[in-house]
């Protein structure tokens, strides 16, 4: 496994928890896990930064810490009212011009804005900050009830929690399933989130209570072999299938259909990874039935093929590419 690159830009005023949610994913060392990531932190002055917490944070690291990152990661941007330094743009454009994947967590969106690096593409920030974004920034496509967005040169994310989201879809992204499944394990976090951030606005809240689709998830989970209806999902739910549908779409953002095919192809990426099973049997334990509707489905997901991923991605791969387990 190489070690990819991360560093860290704080800006004064650095928000505490956006910064640690990155360094929890990629700066920690994890039991059993080879170490994936390198992480640093920098700032255009270094020396003490002033963080919303009340405290300040040291910083030994100046700007020319990005030339040499992989991903740039900016987490958090508190002063999004006031021009950024321009050696601040400087490095930002000089980084995803090179080729470094820039990711910007909650409010650090205003700065990718400004430094043209969303111009006529899609991101995302803080449901109470979105349309500040469109506003400002015309030419960026705001989704205001998205999670996270990854364009492969670019990523943005929504507030807080959404930062840890990202965070570990990028060591999926960079690492594989199995690998972000033992960060989040850790972390006590699920893998990955389903919906999008509206549900957790204030415009979102009403005064209907609102009963958990979890036990019908569970149910589902532990049947993905089996062929499982909108009437199977709806019977198990004690309702019918136009308010099961309603409920999937409030409360997950997708349709029942879409969130079971999303998790049989992480249950395939996971069999893909771990095991050295055919791609026909692969596809008949996660009940897309042959290798071709696997292929189909996986690659519409993933943009790969299955065959494709498992070299980058199984434990032959990660054998032969790892320096032993982390201690850490």
């Amino acid at each position: 496994m190489s070690l990819h690159r991360v560093a860290a830009l704080v800006l004064p005023g650095q928000s505490t928890f956006e910064l640690a949610s990155a360094a929890e994913v990629f700066g920690l060392r994890r039991p059993g896990l080879p170490r994936g990531y390198d992480f640093a932190v920098c700032t255009e002055h270094p020396g003490a930064v002033p963080t919303l917490a009340g405290y300040d944070m040291l910083i030994g690291a100046d700007l020319t810490a990005l030339d040499a990152a992989d991903t740039v990661l900016v987490p958090g941007w508190h002063d999004r009212t006031e021009p950024a330094p321009p050696a601040v743009i400087d490095a930002l454009r000089r980084a995803h011009s090179r080729g470094a994947r820039v990711v910007a967590i909650c409010s650090a969106a205003f700065l990718l804005a400004e430094a043209g690096l969303l111009s006529r593409r899609r991101a995302t920030t803080h449901w109470r900050l979105a349309g500040e974004l469109a506003a400002r920034f015309p030419d960026v496509e705001v989704e205001p009830d998205t999670l996270y967005i990854d364009l492969g040169d670019v990523a943005t994310s929504a507030g807080t929690a959404a930062g840890i989201d990202l965070c570990l879809h990028l060591a999926r992204t960079d690492h594989g399933a199995a690998y972000a499944a033992h960060v989040a394990r850790h972390m006590v976090m699920p893998p990955h989130r389903e919906g999008g951030q509206l549900q957790y606005s204030t415009g979102a809240l009403t005064d209907r209570p609102v009963e958990s689709l979890a036990p019908v998830l569970d149910w589902a989970t532990e049947r993905l072999h089996q062929p499982l209806t909108l009437d199977a999902f709806a019977a198990r739910a004690r309702t019918s299938p136009r308010t099961l549908a309603r409920r999937f779409a409030d409360q997950l953002g997708v349709s029942p259909g879409r969130w079971l095919l999303q998790q049989r192809v992480a249950a395939a990426r996971a069999l893909l990874e771990e095991t050295d099973l055919p791609i026909e049997t692969v596809a008949q334990r996660v009940g897309l039935s042959s290798a071709t509707n696997l292929r189909r489905r996986f690659h519409a997901l993933v943009h790969t093929t299955p065959a494709a991923y498992r070299r980058s991605f199984g434990r032959h791969e990660r054998r032969a590419g790892s320096g032993g387990p982390g201690t850490g």
